[in-house]
């Protein structure tokens, strides 16, 4: 089975048909986009999938729509501030054709401690388990609306530090959207388990594939992944019995066997880098793991 990639910026550029990122390069881009243009130059057979991606993206939403979060839905009627992370998966579905508004897509590097003396990941509105979709009233429409007008404006402009002021105008949003209360999420037990399936296996391949030894998956067991989408382990494990027939264990265990031959057979990894690699401490605990499936040692599969 192909192992599907994770979204980067270039793959959200081809979506729309852009060529190019900008001059910068994708580990320190910024950009910004009109959301009733982007709509229509989308392609019109997707639902805009911003669930797998490398970046961060800040959105001003106008019109009724419903953000997914594993098993809660959080429905806004009319103007929402909206926060995305990488490690966070969501999905943002319009319920009707008048979208307005804007977002802008940026890099981790690109707002970096270095820049900002702040970790993004550290900061409340970008932490796992958080849902920020903020409902916003008319005074901070304008208000957000005026950030990103002067974002684009100095997007658009030759000044030599605009880039700084861009990163000042991005804390400003995010400073604003901590100061919010979230809007109230409605649990939602049409399409739970589905859903939750389907954001828990973005999760797990969002880890794959591992192209350097340097690489160390993060989640390795059911409660990581719990954790992360801020459901009980034992509703997590429910939903993948209900939708796929196997526990949260064995869909981890799957993949990462399934991982681990490609690394034995594509690559000249020594057992002991591909095991660290694969979250295994010790050497015999990856070897007793892969024999158990397979009835061979990574070395025997190795040679075979």
């Amino acid at each position: 089975m192909a192992k599907e990639q994770p979204r980067a910026l270039k793959d959200f550029y081809a979506d729309q048909d852009e060529q190019s990122l900008v001059a910068a390069g994708e580990s320190t881009h910024f950009n910004i986009f009109n959301i009733s243009e982007t709509l229509q130059r989308y392609r019109t057979d997707k639902i805009m999938p911003y669930n797998r991606r490398t970046y961060y993206k800040i959105s001003l939403i106008q019109g009724k729509n419903m953000v997914e979060y594993a098993d809660r839905v959080i429905k806004v009627s009319t103007n929402a501030l909206l926060f995305a992370t990488p490690k966070i998966p969501y999905r943002w579905v319009p319920e009707a054709p008048d979208q307005s508004g804007y977002f802008c897509v940026f890099t981790a590097d690109f707002l970096s401690p270095r820049q900002t003396g702040l970790f993004l990941d550290a900061l409340p509105i970008f932490s796992p388990g958080a849902y920020p979709v903020f409902e916003i009233g008319d005074r901070e429409v304008a208000d957000i609306q005026r950030i990103f007008t002067h974002m684009q404006q100095e997007l658009a402009s030759s000044y030599a530090y605009k880039y700084d002021l861009i990163r000042a105008y991005l804390m400003e949003l995010i400073l604003l959207g901590q100061k919010l209360h979230p809007a109230p999420p409605l649990l939602s037990h049409h399409n739970a388990a589905e859903r939750i399936t389907l954001l828990f296996i973005e999760l797990l391949e969002r880890q794959f594939p591992l192209t350097d030894i340097r690489q160390q998956i993060e989640l390795t067991s059911p409660k990581g992944y719990a954790d992360r989408l801020s459901i009980h382990v034992n509703y997590l494990n429910k939903a993948l019995k209900e939708t796929r027939g196997q526990t949260t264990s064995a869909v981890i265990a799957t993949r990462i066997l399934e991982e681990a031959k490609i690394l034995l057979k594509h690559t000249t990894w020594n057992i002991s880098e591909i095991a660290w690699c694969l979250g295994f401490d010790e050497v015999a605990h990856f070897s007793n793991f892969f024999k158990k499936y397979t009835q061979l040692s990574p070395q025997q599969f190795r040679a075979a």
